[in-house]
């Protein structure tokens, strides 16, 4: 993270419409973050889809719509960004809000930009320490995805994935060592498609499985019955001696 911070390589998405608030945070932050700014929400998430961030600073009061809802949108669709929240003063149960819905902490205006800044290191000191990114390269133990030229590998071994397999894989690794829901996963692999997802997506699991699992001494998705799905931490790095032939698929 030291040298991360000394290259300003940590990516900042800065979520806000009011212009000298914007320019404060730019001049306290830019010296550690390459910053990005998004005035409204559809811009924010249009960002978020395409770019790898390392942490959001996301604005209550948007002109399309409120942070709120930005923030519900990203971690219902498998997002894991840490998300720093500010707003006006706000009643206790609008930031209990704010929180519940995956906020990771929230700051009321007017801010003191040291404040902020020190909120923003403790939240990416507790970012995931298992998920590496870099250059759109997600990895997990001997797991890896390339996000940019959608090509998978594990232990060194390239996997070919189809499409929504692909998507799947993404969500489960953004949020390893966590349930995901199917809801979560299917709005993640099918966005606004029509179909009957229950059936379909557990097809999909069962083709990913036969992918990244079953040729390997270790299986890594784990079924977690009447929650979703869950990529197992505790299967990494690959110590399991079970011979690959006897293993039990969850």
């Amino acid at each position: 993270m030291m040298w991360e911070i000394l290259l300003g390589m940590i990516r900042l998405l800065l979520v806000e419409n009011e212009p000298d608030i914007v320019l404060s945070l730019y001049r306290t932050l830019n010296r550690v973050y390459r910053i990005e700014c998004a005035s409204t929400g559809r811009s924010a998430l249009a960002k978020l889809a395409h770019n790898p961030y390392d942490v959001v600073i996301l604005a209550q009061n948007l002109p399309d719509t409120t942070g709120l809802k930005v923030c519900e949108h990203i971690r219902s669709h498998g997002g894991n960004v840490p998300i720093l929240a500010i707003g006006e003063q706000m009643e206790t149960s609008t930031k209990v809000l704010f929180l519940d819905s995956g906020a990771d902490d929230f700051v009321s205006k007017p801010f003191d930009h040291t404040e902020l800044a020190a909120r923003l290191r403790a939240i990416l000191r507790k970012k995931p320490s298992h998920l590496q990114t870099h250059h759109n390269r997600l990895v997990v133990g001997d797991l890896v995805l390339d996000t940019a030229r959608h090509l998978a590998s594990r232990a060194g071994v390239p996997i070919v994935l189809r499409r929504k397999e692909f998507r799947l894989l993404e969500c489960l690794m953004r949020n390893a060592g966590k349930v995901v829901s199917g809801t979560i996963l299917a709005a993640q692999a099918w966005e606004n498609e029509q179909e009957e997802l229950t059936n379909t997506l557990h097809v999909h699991i069962k083709h990913l499985r036969d992918k990244i699992d079953r040729p390997f001494q270790t299986a890594l998705i784990r079924t977690v019955h009447g929650f979703g799905y869950k990529l197992e931490l505790s299967a990494l790095p690959q110590d399991d001696p079970t011979p690959a032939g006897h293993k039990q698929y969850l």
